[in-house]
């Protein structure tokens, strides 16, 4: 991976060692115990050296770019080839793109930009779908104060890949996992004894930790922001029950609504003067952006 592509990617607020990590085991899933593309051996000389070009089958917004280049860059490495495909992106993440729109142009041993297209395709096409149902959420939420998030929803072992194609898409991110921000949730509750009886608890326990509580009711949205709590994950309630929420204790605790949320609804929700909204479909549902890698043929 060279030092621009490892730039890239900390600049995101991905780490380049866990990307690597990633890579290495897709591209080991398509390749096998002997590190073999053999299709690819079989049909192509090894001496030769093409230009292919990353290009958008469908409208979208991109995300995953320096991690499609990554994965051009390592595969040598991966596959013990001892040489390098060199990658120029022509787009950046974020960016709206259109059905035909060149993203990328790889130049590199032939059989090298073969083995790693699938890898490289399939983790593009993935974060850019995640950006792409994204911005439509954050399109819904615009000319409001509400914000949209994601949650822990994510294909195990993509989970930073694809919060950061949240990010890309105009979303934001909760929590990372477990370790970073405490969230009583109902099992919690009921094994603690209670809301403000949980909220207590985490907070001896974690001090120094964000603590936010799932409620039901209004009842339980005043009982714990009394208890102390500032963040509250309102789960489940209707448009005039969350505006009643939002009147009680709106301005002692940020606010996300949760659970079952649709495009359909997003703007409504968003007025009852909700700071978040909180979407698992984000990582658990978005369909792929269609991208294919194409050989120049001249």
């Amino acid at each position: 991976m060279t030092g621009e592509t490892e730039g890239l990617l900390r600049a995101v607020g991905l780490d380049p060692e866990r990307v690597r990590r990633v890579i290495t085991d897709a591209l080991l899933e398509d390749l096998g115990p002997e590190f073999l593309d053999v299709t690819s051996v079989a049909t192509i000389p090894d001496s030769q050296v093409d230009t292919a070009d990353v290009v958008a089958r469908a409208d979208g917004v991109v995300a995953g770019l320096p991690v499609a280049a990554a994965v051009f860059e390592l595969v040598g490495e991966v596959t013990g080839a001892g040489r390098t495909v060199a990658v120029s992106l022509v787009a950046q993440d974020g960016q709206r793109v259109a059905r035909g729109d060149v993203l990328a142009t790889v130049t590199g041993p032939t059989r090298l930009l073969l083995t790693a297209e699938r890898t490289a395709l399939n983790l593009l096409s993935r974060m850019s779908g995640v950006a792409t149902h994204t911005r439509a959420w954050a399109d819904a939420l615009a000319g409001t104060k509400a914000m949209v998030l994601d949650t822990r929803k994510t294909t195990p072992g993509l989970r930073a890949l694809e919060k950061y194609a949240v990010r890309a898409g105009g979303g934001t991110n909760k929590r990372m996992g477990l370790h970073d921000v405490a969230m009583v949730k109902d099992n919690h509750k009921l094994a603690a004894g209670g809301v403000a009886a949980a909220y207590r608890r985490v907070r001896a326990a974690f001090p120094g930790v964000g603590v936010q509580v799932e409620v039901d009711t209004l009842a339980e949205a005043v009982e714990a922001v009394e208890a102390g709590a500032d963040f509250l994950l309102v789960d489940n309630m209707g448009v005039e029950l969350l505006r009643e929420v939002v009147s009680a204790v709106g301005e002692r605790a940020e606010l996300e609504a949760t659970g079952g949320l649709t495009l359909a609804v997003a703007a409504e929700v968003a007025a009852t003067g909700v700071d978040f909204l909180s979407v698992g479909a984000l990582t658990h549902s978005s369909s792929i952006l269609d991208i294919a890698l194409d050989l120049r043929t001249e």
